[in-house]
């Protein structure tokens, strides 16, 4: 099978690498993708949440791969919702981990209400790239509260900006539950980070959640767990 890894706002292939090289061992293809704006130096400031999802397909449809298990990371649900129409021939099964499944009409932003939507459009507009960055404080208090302050600084010095346009974007798709695809849903048991409650999303894709420990960063704290979850 070949596994395609797409990882969450502020984050770029690297966060899936060790999966990665567990699924790899497994006697699988492995490939980590960073979404467009997301390698330093790139700039985010025009993009929009169509390129993020034009950057898979291509990556898909350029390697000719087929058997494909997509698996999102957070943000990387709407990429991969938006995606999955236009590769369900290519697709064996669509997995969110601990990821976002967005309604239609709503974006990254507005799922986190009206108040936190304003404030980063506006945050967006003052900043000369259109990004959104992420403070310290945060990211350990809500992505990465588990293991010890020097791995999280570590984690922290890879993050880059997010377009902001992958975030005020919203998808006009279906869900990915009536595809025809198989969907799992893998919820990190002590996440904290998500814009709703995780069996709530899950529901969203016709699922039940699927607990694997650790918490919103468990790709990275928790490789050999979420790896088998996926080879499982």
């Amino acid at each position: 099978m070949n596994y395609v890894f797409i990882p969450g706002a502020w984050h770029g292939g690297w966060s899936w690498t060790p999966v990665a090289h567990r699924v790899r061992a497994a006697g699988h293809c492995a490939y980590t993708l960073t979404m467009p704006g997301l390698t330093l130096g790139d700039s985010p400031r025009d993009l929009r949440l169509a390129d993020a999802t034009d950057h898979l397909i291509h990556e898909i449809e350029s390697r000719d791969l087929t058997d494909v298990v997509l698996v999102g990371h957070s943000w990387a649900g709407f990429p991969i919702t938006a995606a999955a129409p236009r590769l369900t021939a290519r697709l064996r099964e669509i997995v969110f981990f601990s990821a976002f499944v967005p309604l239609r009409g709503q974006s990254m932003l507005a799922a986190f209400g009206p108040e936190a939507e304003a404030f980063y459009l506006s945050v967006i507009e003052a900043d000369p790239d259109h990004g959104i960055g992420l403070d310290y404080e945060t990211f350990r208090g809500t992505l990465m509260p588990d293991g010890p302050d020097e791995a999280a600084r570590i984690v922290f010095e890879q993050l880059i900006p997010q377009p902001g346009g992958y975030m005020s974007e919203a998808l006009d798709v279906d869900g990915v539950a009536t595809l025809g695809v198989p969907v799992r849903y893998l919820l990190a048991e002590n996440d904290t980070g998500l814009a709703a409650p995780g069996p709530e999303l899950a529901a969203r894709a016709g699922v039940e959640p699927i607990m694997v420990p650790g918490g919103h960063e468990a790709l990275l704290t928790h490789p050999d767990e979420i790896a088998k979850a996926l080879l499982g």
